[in-house]
């Protein structure tokens, strides 16, 4: 059915806008039946729990950063059975991002590429649907990722993740340091250790007993991946989260005039596939065993999701195949990994 909609009226839609329809029906969901109903019918097994970060998640698999980006839609999402919801990402200052249009799909890839370059309503604005969302029963576990606001200048974005960090940890199960978005002026250079370490340390201090992990970018070398592995377990950050969008556009199906005909932007979903497989099982090799790696990029199907808790995955994470798969994905793959496992 999700198939015939997607292909029949969807596609035909601005991406942008086909986004905002489908979580407008995910916010309303705990306000009518159908919710109590998609929370029995997508609840995860019981044998899918992990515990990490002290917190315990009901399945290891959840919803990427990008898709709510104000915490507008975490009880929905939850209603749809992802372990963990992270919204974001969200910036000290409100802001529009990038002009439209700024998110495309590449059919061909089953991908997508967006610049939307952190449109969001800012940490004040997050904070009192965040504390609501923490105190309603029956929730995922919410990951808050917080980045540069643009007006920003990167020498200054310390103080800037501090005022996200002091407002919303107090309301978050954990926080996401995002330095790896390739939509925000300058923000990577931010992974560069000398930049890096006194924002991460700051934030972990700052964050109190909130879990600390930081988002990297699949376009690192390895090099520079084992460098802030090591500074992670150095300052005693409790994760990573590997990896963001990549910058790449080799080996995309989709004809290559209309790929540079859409312009800047991350590339998510299975082209992503085969770098974040490879940092997940070199970060593993080189942190100890309970330190939280969340897995995401080119994760759509239980099998991608199962192969990346064997390569060393604590956790796993997906957007894109929410888009290709409709409103019961979370599902699916719960359901895949508990026969998987019979």
């Amino acid at each position: 059915m999700y198939k015939l909609l997607f292909r029949a009226v969807l596609t035909r839609l601005d991406p942008e806008r086909a986004h905002h329809l489908a979580f407008a029906v995910i916010r309303a969901l705990p306000r009518v039946g159908l919710g109590r109903i998609a929370a029995r019918a997508c609840a995860p097994d019981p044998s899918l729990a992990v515990q990490t970060l002290g917190l315990q998640f009901a399945s290891p698999f959840g919803l990427a950063a990008g898709f709510d980006k104000d915490g507008k839609g975490i009880a929905g999402l939850g209603q749809l059975g992802f372990g963990h919801v992270e919204v974001g990402t969200i910036t000290a200052k409100p802001q529009p991002g990038n002009e439209r249009p700024r998110l495309f799909r590449l059919l061909a890839d089953r991908a997508l590429i967006n610049r939307m370059g952190f449109n969001n309503e800012g940490a004040a604005a997050a904070l009192p649907r965040l504390r609501a969302a923490a105190s309603s029963p029956n929730r995922p576990v919410i990951g808050v990722n917080i980045g540069k606001s643009r007006v920003v200048d990167v020498d200054d974005a310390l103080d800037d993740y501090l005022e996200s960090t002091r407002s919303l940890a107090p309301v978050a199960d954990y926080l996401v340091v995002n330095v790896s978005s390739p939509n925000t002026p300058g923000l990577r250079g931010l992974q560069e250790l000398e930049r890096l370490e006194p924002l991460l340390t700051g934030v972990r201090d700052a964050a109190g007993a909130t879990p600390v992990l930081v988002k990297i970018a699949p376009d690192l070398t390895d090099e520079q991946a084992e460098r802030i592995a090591a500074l992670v377990v150095r300052i005693g950050l409790a994760g990573i989260i590997a990896t963001n969008t990549t910058l790449s556009r080799e080996g995309l199906r989709t004809d290559a005039a209309t790929v540079a005909a859409i312009g800047p932007g991350g590339v998510s979903g299975p082209p992503l596939k085969h770098r974040s497989l490879e940092l997940l099982r070199l970060l593993r090799s080189l942190v100890p065993a309970e330190l939280c790696i969340i897995s995401v990029g080119g994760v759509e199907t239980a099998e991608d999701v199962r192969e990346r808790l064997n390569a060393g995955a604590t956790l796993v994470q997906g957007y894109t195949g929410f888009i290709y798969r409709g409103p019961l994905w979370a599902r699916q793959i719960n359901r895949g990994l508990v026969r998987r496992a019979a």
